[in-house]
């Protein structure tokens, strides 16, 4: 039997790309672990930062960062997210040796 690959092109871009032809992108048929790894490592940094911002006082800061520190969480935590789908949809096809 079979498992159908859901995802209608082997490289599905990330949903952060701006541009037409876009340079970042998942290799749905990598192996899911390392795709979990990846998605990981970005929710992770994510969430690192939103720790230490949460420890720190704002009084010091400058207005322009708020908007570079909410665009790098969008990044990191949208890359995590389109490459946790990946890794969902790879383990739902996924079959056990027998």
């Amino acid at each position: 039997m079979t498992t159908l690959n859901p995802f209608p092109k082997r490289y599905r871009p990330l949903e952060t790309n701006l541009t037409d032809t876009p340079p970042l992108i998942i290799d749905t048929e990598a192996n899911p672990q390392d795709i979990l790894e990846a998605a990981l490592q970005r929710i992770r940094a994510s969430s690192e930062l939103l720790q230490t911002l949460h420890c720190q006082s704002f009084k010091d800061g400058d207005v322009e960062d708020i908007p570079h520190i909410t665009h790098a969480l969008y990044l990191l935590t949208q890359d995590g997210c389109d490459l946790l789908k990946v890794a969902q949809q790879r383990m739902l096809n996924w079959k056990a040796p027998a």
